[in-house]
């Protein structure tokens, strides 16, 4: 029952993506600066959202300590995506 489920919402995406697809050129054609500012926005925002927080949790004072809590969190991601992807 769940695979069977899993295969009808896969199918459904993919239904839906076809689509949407070609509309979607379009528009990012017609609009390339509108899409690259608001992603790049977004990737500011990120950044900023990050520093405040890091502020916050007194981090930004200590660069070693942020060294290893970033390295860790690479770690663990990329382990973390390596498990995933088996």
């Amino acid at each position: 029952m769940q695979k069977n489920l899993a295969d009808k919402t896969g199918e459904t995406a993919r239904i839906v993506d076809r689509m949407f697809e070609e509309k979607r050129k379009a528009v990012f054609q017609r609009f390339p600066l509108l899409f690259t500012l608001l992603g790049a926005a977004g990737l500011v925002a990120t950044f900023h959202g990050f520093e405040g927080l890091m502020d916050q949790l007194g981090l930004s004072n200590q660069p070693l300590l942020l060294l290893g809590v970033g390295l860790t969190l690479l770690i663990f991601t990329g382990t973390l995506y390596k498990k995933l992807g088996d």
